[in-house]
């Protein structure tokens, strides 16, 4: 099968060809790939993102330029290449600006955990209070600084594989109440 010049123009105005459904199909089989190896250099998904329509353009553009049966991934990976050095560029010029962001971005990281951590903790207290007696004072003890299950076991008078499978027990169980208590907290 032969194919026509790579650089002869086609139709009116010098306009090219539109691109063959074997292009288009792996086109498209590579989005995904060529976006992770985008992401993978510019870290940010939505730089990624507009990265990867920046290639799709230029790749588009220049679909002429593969050579069918060559490594379709190779080819788009130099286009992108280009995209991601020019999307740094642009960067730079805008370094005050994504500062400013990353300082935000960094402290709603920090904070978002922060109230979790104080939701969690303010939960386990509630079902800390909702456990008999006798399971919240052998969570208690189990985990006051230098407790050694061993120690609480023969303290009290217990098998150790005893008192672990009552201490994994009463843990189920809290868990599920904090995961209740947190899942009725309305949602900001």
């Amino acid at each position: 099968m032969t194919q026509p010049p790579a650089t002869a123009p086609s139709g009116r105005d010098g306009a090219s060809t539109a691109p063959s459904d074997d292009f288009v199909q792996l086109f498209t089989r590579h989005q995904r790939r060529l976006y992770l190896f985008i992401l993978a250099q510019l870290g940010r998904s939505q730089d990624a993102e507009e990265a990867l329509q920046e290639t799709n353009v230029v790749m588009l553009a220049k679909h002429q330029q593969f050579v069918p049966g060559t490594n379709f991934f190779a080819w788009a990976a130099q286009i992108a290449h280009y995209e991601v050095l020019k999307s740094r560029q642009r960067k730079r010029r805008d370094r005050l600006r994504f500062q400013e962001e990353f300082l935000q971005a960094t402290t709603e990281d920090v904070q978002a955990p922060l109230d979790d951590l104080d939701l969690r903790r303010a939960a386990l207290r509630q079902c800390l209070a909702k456990l008999r007696d006798k399971d919240r004072q052998l969570i208690e003890k189990r985990y006051r600084p230098g407790a050694v299950g061993r120690m609480e076991a023969e303290h009290l008078g217990r098998p150790a594989n005893s008192v672990y499978q009552s201490i994994g027990r009463i843990r189920r169980t809290l868990l599920e109440c904090i995961r209740r208590q947190l899942a009725a907290q309305p949602q900001s």
